[in-house]
């Protein structure tokens, strides 16, 4: 049986006091001496983002830890549970018996990151990519594959786009390692229809920073909260996981909050960390077992329904007893 000894490293105001540092030394130092990391979220009251002590706090923290780890390749699931369909804003006629999509997004090139530049009424923005900054997500793409439904498709403009034809090419080099997957193609502009229209054609999708940026955000709307999306940031060696949502300063210490995706984030912990797919797998089961049996945070319920929420720690423990098993 695997076991862990966590180490806690603070970030932006616990741990930097009244000064502006969001990513102190210490925290980095913890992150280093670990094999992963699993991280909260970041962010100050909405009214007070101006102050040094927030200014800037989600940016600083974690992009200081996607440079310092060269976390290249986000991975964000979006999952639409059978008995939460309700939640979701798609007929039921689409989304069918469930959806079950994983988005793996390049990070850190294309138009993002290459110059940017205005001379007087024209201005330009490049785009770039590299054999190398393709090929990593890639293979992070067919190896999520594997374990899922064993489909990839790659979302480009390649129509279009010199560097699209690239991703393209270099698909096809990867694919030829991973035979007992399927790969297809699509051009952004029909995948973000049909993440609409037909959502369940979708296993796991591989595709550039800007598109990956539209896309995922189209496919997060469609669990119906973020509460349940969990999400990964993947590197050469160490890897950090995270809920989609932010912080949420207005509900702290009100114990209304749904820590399903920072549950569901674990679970992707264990399985691209550490490799322990069963153990992911389990986590996950007791999660959904948890939000089938109806036990469910405020953000899952109408809001007539509310006075029946079930709090965060009320749901940890579920999870934790469903884990455990009768």
């Amino acid at each position: 049986m695997a076991s862990f000894a966590p180490i806690t490293a603070l970030s932006t105001l616990q741990a930097a006091g009244d000064t502006p540092t969001h990513l102190p030394a210490r925290t980095l130092e913890g992150c280093e001496k670990s094999d992963a990391i699993l991280f909260g979220s970041v962010g100050g009251p909405v009214d007070q983002q101006h102050e040094p002590r927030w200014k800037d706090c989600e940016k600083n923290a974690l992009l200081g830890l996607r440079k310092r780890f060269k976390l290249a390749v986000n991975l964000r699931p979006s999952k639409v549970y059978p008995f939460l369909s309700h939640l979701c804003p798609l007929k039921p006629s689409i989304i069918g018996t469930g959806v079950d999509m994983v988005i793996i997004r390049e990070l850190v090139g294309g138009i993002y990151f290459g110059e940017h530049k205005r001379d007087g009424d024209k201005a330009f923005d490049v785009m770039e990519y590299t054999v190398e900054g393709i090929r990593k997500p890639m293979v992070f793409a067919f190896e999520a594959a594997r374990l899922r439904r064993k489909k990839v498709t790659v979302v480009d403009k390649a129509n279009v786009l010199e560097c699209s034809r690239l991703w393209r090419e270099v698909a096809r080099e990867v694919h030829k390692g991973y035979p007992d997957v399927e790969l297809d193609f699509m051009y952004i502009d029909n995948a973000c229809m049909q993440v609409i229209q037909k959502p369940s054609f979708f296993d796991v999708v591989a595709t550039g920073n800007m598109f990956g940026d539209i896309l995922s955000d189209a496919a997060s709307v469609l669990p119906g909260s973020l509460g349940l999306m969990p999400s990964a940031s993947l590197g050469d060696g160490l890897h950090m996981y995270e809920p989609s949502g932010g912080s949420a300063p207005d509900i702290a210490g009100k114990g209304v909050a749904n820590p399903i995706a920072q549950i569901l984030s674990g679970a992707m912990m264990l399985r691209y960390s550490f490799q322990l797919e069963k153990e992911a797998a389990a986590v996950e089961a007791a999660c959904e077992e948890v939000l089938k049996s109806g036990r469910l945070t405020g953000d899952l319920l109408e809001e007539s329904q509310r006075s029946n929420a079930v709090s965060t720690s009320a749901i940890g423990d579920a999870v934790v007893a469903a884990l455990k098993g009768p």
